[in-house]
């Protein structure tokens, strides 16, 4: 169990896809203007971010990685160049179903998304989580552990991010800075507060 907390505990905080490895960092600057958008988005991304990396790993493991169709009698094959296209196709999949569902059960936030949630199917932090389980060989239930540490991290870090900068807009910010300028120094300030707690185990 421990092993499990640890590994949702370092993806959320120690490995943060958005401000260790600057992943959706296109969505995580349009869609942080307001907090209440930024929730919504946040729980798109990890529902979709802990369905998608799971069931990617079952796909890579069972099918494409060298040696993976072993059990079908072809133990030489090697598919893993398909990776790319399989991941997206199950993030295509479920950010459709994601979007049918918000449309029919939260048409205010579905409105308030707009663009951006089709744009979750090309969206490099959901589709850099499935890499990245792949790249270190996850098993099933570190790649569900790992899923929820880095959809909680990301929807973590654009809502905290949100909230500033909602403060923001009161500030008496020097001309230059206001706007994008502001907004990548209080993201590398929170890259620093996160950074503080790499040291803690669980």
């Amino acid at each position: 169990m421990s092993d499990f907390l640890n590994i949702v505990f370092r993806a959320m905080v120690v490995e943060n896809l958005a401000l260790v490895f600057l992943l959706g960092m296109c969505t995580y600057i349009a869609v942080s203007k307001r907090v209440d958008t930024a929730i919504g988005l946040g729980i798109a991304v990890s529902v979709v971010i802990l369905i998608t990396v799971p069931v990617n790993q079952l796909i890579y493991n069972y099918l494409l990685a060298p040696g993976a169709l072993s059990w079908a009698g072809y133990p030489e094959l090697d598919l893993s160049f398909l990776r790319f296209i399989a991941f997206i196709g199950v993030i295509a999949a479920l950010v459709q179903i994601l979007e049918m569902v918000l449309d029919r059960s939260f048409p205010r936030l579905h409105q308030a998304l707009g663009i951006y949630l089709p744009l979750l199917t090309v969206n490099c932090a959901i589709l850099g989580a499935s890499l990245l389980m792949a790249q270190r060989s996850l098993g099933f239930v570190d790649s569900v552990a790992y899923g929820l540490g880095v959809g909680i991290g990301w929807a973590l870090a654009v809502i905290v991010f949100a909230a500033i900068r909602e403060r923001l807009r009161y500030s008496d910010a020097p001309e230059d800075l206001k706007g994008l300028g502001l907004s990548f120094i209080v993201t590398g300030l929170i890259a620093f507060a996160f950074a503080g707690l790499s040291g803690i185990e669980i």
